[in-house]
């Protein structure tokens, strides 16, 4: 572990809404920064302005406070080591990119768009069917390597358009040492010549995450694995700007695989099979498309970053069930695997039911007032706290809840009588007559007294109990669900019992 304070960073791109993957790497930055009392910082990637999403920015930040993994820095809560959005470090990137240029570890090139397709097209072969812009090439091209210097500084001095791209070494060994994949290995003739400013003045994220490691003093740089063939070019920066020995311990992160394990899970996948893969609903503002997100579905925040955190690690215990406080106790990246982790929905889900019955009424009440109150239900804290507890058990997300509770604050707009009518006679219609009688002069309205006086009736008109209790649940509840049906009754009140009985007779004597 470094001497230095631990600092680590989650540098997002502001283009649209935040996916699992994109959660799951914040998360495990956040949980490292915990464990070792360091920072965890916010940086804005926004160096690529043609796909910059107005809100973008907000979002994120919406996202890892919901998931309760707020920053420690950036834009929206800045410290020494700012700004925090690339777009506002222009500068300093520019003086970077000449110092590897004057350093000879870099070059201007002036390739036109044309000329770039040209090259691609006249170095095709069959075992090339691809050429790159490389140590193979570069000298064919229209770059400050193979112009004359007088040429080149003509083209500088009328302001041509040009970009500065990294003067990759020809048959260098270059190594990492991966905190999850131990030694990697890259041979530097099989690296093209990635641009690191563009002809706008803005780096590539290759340049700017380099200067923005140093300047932020990142120890420990954690991203997806899509980054490691990129990581000879940023081990050289880290060389040739003289900045070696700062240089940040790495890590890949796998990645999240759609629920077959064939491929990166992606936004296509959760609508074609129905899940989202967004921390938040995240709607477009050039299209008005709206994506689905955990948060409105009805998951709990500890359970999503439970669950995303089992997504490529474990402790070795066996142990499913964190809170965040023992995800950071027992979190180590040394037990990350190297291998994908297949995203389960269902198993998801059971995560979130497993934190809904451990939830204590406290939790769970604020969540629930807000469910039925959007869906236009009053209900009254003294009666949540009776009814909670009884139906959390049948509620795998938060939205489970309208069905599993508003019955206790408002009649059921539909009757299933199809689950009756088929076993519907005249003994049942006279019991249940009498039985409203004898509940209309039940003084003490409680659910065992409610309970002895359904099962007295039950036994004059010669019924077992368990033949009658399926039609009085559904009088109350409208289906076939719910928790024992005199609890029903008791909370919902003498009056509400008996109007919702009224009603339902009229439709099963029909």
């Amino acid at each position: 572990m470094s001497q230095k304070p631990v600092r680590v960073r989650f540098a997002p791109s502001p283009t649209g809404g935040l996916h699992l993957g994109g959660v799951r790497t914040a998360l495990f930055n956040y949980l490292f920064a915990k464990k070792y009392n360091g920072s965890f910082v916010l940086r804005i990637e926004d160096t690529d302005q043609t796909r910059y999403v107005p809100g973008a920015e907000q979002y994120i930040i919406d996202c890892l406070t919901w998931c309760g993994i707020a920053p420690d820095e950036g834009p929206h809560q800045p410290g020494k080591f700012g700004p925090y959005r690339q777009s506002e470090r222009k500068e300093l990137y520019r003086k970077y990119a000449l110092e590897l240029v004057d350093k000879g570890f870099a070059y201007y090139a002036f390739d036109t768009t044309e000329e770039l397709e040209k090259m691609r097209e006249e170095f095709k072969t069959e075992s090339n069917p691809s050429p790159q812009y490389n140590h193979e090439t570069r000298l064919k091209m229209s770059n400050s390597l193979s112009l004359p210097k007088e040429e080149v500084e003509k083209k500088l001095a009328s302001n041509q358009p040009y970009v500065i791209r990294i003067k990759m070494p020809d048959q260098k060994e270059i190594h990492l040492q991966d905190m999850i994949r131990g030694e990697v290995v890259f041979h530097s003739h099989l690296v093209d010549d990635k641009v690191l400013l563009k002809a706008d003045g803005m780096p590539t994220y290759h340049l700017a995450v380099v200067v923005d490691d140093h300047a932020m003093e990142i120890t420990h740089a954690f991203r997806g694995e899509e980054w490691l063939p990129s990581a000879p070019v940023h081990i050289l920066l880290w060389e040739y700007l003289g900045w070696k020995d700062d240089m940040p311990n790495w890590a890949h992160f796998p990645l999240i695989l759609k629920p077959d394990g064939q491929g990166k899970l992606s936004k296509r996948d959760g609508d074609r099979l129905g899940f989202p893969v967004f921390a938040m609903d995240w709607k477009d503002p050039k299209t008005g498309e709206l994506t689905k997100g955990f948060k409105e579905m009805g998951f709990m925040p500890d359970a999503f970053i439970n669950m995303l955190a089992m997504l490529g690690w474990n402790d070795g215990s066996g142990k499913e069930i964190f809170t965040k406080d023992e995800l950071i106790q027992q979190f180590s990246v040394e037990r990350i695997h190297k291998g994908g982790a297949k995203f389960d929905f269902e198993k998801a889900k059971w995560y979130n039911h497993e934190w809904l019955k451990a939830s204590s009424n406290e939790i769970l009440i604020p969540y629930v007032k807000r469910l039925l109150d959007d869906n236009g239900i009053k209900a009254d804290n003294n009666i949540l706290n009776q009814v909670i507890p009884l139906t959390k058990e049948r509620c795998h997300l938060i939205s489970d809840f309208l069905i599993q509770l508003k019955y206790f604050f408002t009649a059921p707009e539909e009757i299933d009588t199809d689950a009756v009518k088929p076993k519907w006679d005249q003994q049942k219609a006279d019991f249940f007559k009498a039985c409203k009688q004898e509940f209309a002069s039940l003084n003490n309205w409680i659910g065992q007294d409610i309970e002895n006086v359904f099962k007295q009736t039950a036994s004059t008109y010669q019924l077992k109990p368990g033949d009658v209790q399926l039609p009085f649940r559904i009088m109350l509840v409208g289906g076939k669900f719910g928790p024992a049906v005199f609890e029903i009754a008791a909370i919902i009140g003498k009056d509400a019992t008996l109007e919702r009985m009224n009603k339902a007779l009229n439709l099963f004597n029909k």
